[in-house]
């Protein structure tokens, strides 16, 4: 993705972006489940999907990897938002819940780019130290998440992973980002983070009626750039803005774009005058 070069494969990497977010309780689940966009009933203990927090218009607050560590703890891996920020929130929501928020204290979050030694999709696994591993791989390889007690080791692996989660349509949002997008408008059905079906939660109306009377008019597209480009910056076609950039590589020259699903480019499209190519999505992360 990026030109610059991915560690070893052997190597871990520190992701100290990654924080996470834990609810404990008896009522947990059913809190999550009355809040959050995919079904969380139908996880196992141990299991994990993607999945986010919508405001009641049907925009995306957050987009995170949910783990069932127990039938009353769940943890919120956020790769982007503060926890802290989503806890206040989110606690607004709590009423006389029997649940516990509050952001994970005493872990840290690596990466790798290799095969998980015990995890396998969307099932997780704890090794013999204690640390929580996740597969993240996908179709542009395979990556391993870890969690563990100790701090992090190894270079800061922001950039690389960053870019491994563009590839695979894992829109990564910055804060200006954030609240502005529907679930389809981000294609997050290719993620399978999002249900239409398993009953109420904000911004469940919105997300139901686009995709029962008919597939949404924009979606989410990969570019390579011939220079950096921006977070929130128009894509062009010809003088006329046709759509977003929402998550940008960690060098700028490749983005995730939320541009008209239908319709074919008469000319390519740009960023200001920074022509930008056509790149594949990856498939494979869906949990």
């Amino acid at each position: 993705m990026s030109d610059n070069p991915r560690p070893p494969a052997a190597a871990l990497l520190a992701l100290p972006g990654h924080r996470i977010l834990t609810l404990v309780g008896p009522d947990a689940r059913g809190f999550a489940q009355a809040q959050f966009m995919n079904d969380v009933e139908a996880l196992a203990d141990g299991e994990w999907h993607w999945n986010g927090w919508l405001t009641p218009k049907g925009r995306v607050i957050a987009l995170f990897a949910l783990l069932r560590v127990d039938a009353s703890t769940l943890w919120l891996l956020l790769p982007d938002a503060d926890p802290v920020a989503l806890l206040e929130r989110l606690r607004r929501f709590v009423f006389r819940s029997r649940l516990v928020l509050e952001p994970a204290t005493g872990v840290s979050v690596a990466g790798g780019f290799s095969p998980p030694l015990r995890a396998e999709g969307a099932r997780s696994a704890r090794l013999d130290d204690g640390t929580l591993e996740l597969d993240m791989g996908g179709e542009g390889g395979p990556r391993t998440l870890r969690v563990t007690g100790e701090p992090a080791a190894g270079d800061d692996g922001h950039g690389p992973w960053r870019d491994a989660d563009i590839r695979h349509g894992l829109p990564r949002l910055a804060p200006d980002q954030a609240e502005h997008w529907t679930p389809q408008q981000l294609s997050l059905e290719r993620l399978r983070a999002f249900s239409v079906k398993k009953g109420c939660y904000p911004g469940q109306e919105i997300v139901a009626r686009t995709h029962f009377l008919g597939k949404a008019k924009r979606g989410l597209a990969c570019f390579g750039a011939e220079a950096p480009v921006a977070d929130g910056a128009d894509v062009l076609q010809g003088e006329r803005a046709i759509g977003t950039v929402v998550s940008v590589s960690s060098d700028g020259r490749h983005c995730l774009a939320v541009i008209p699903v239908e319709g074919e480019a008469a000319t390519a499209p740009r960023v200001v005058d920074i022509r930008l190519d056509p790149e594949p999505l990856l498939a494979g992360l869906a949990r």
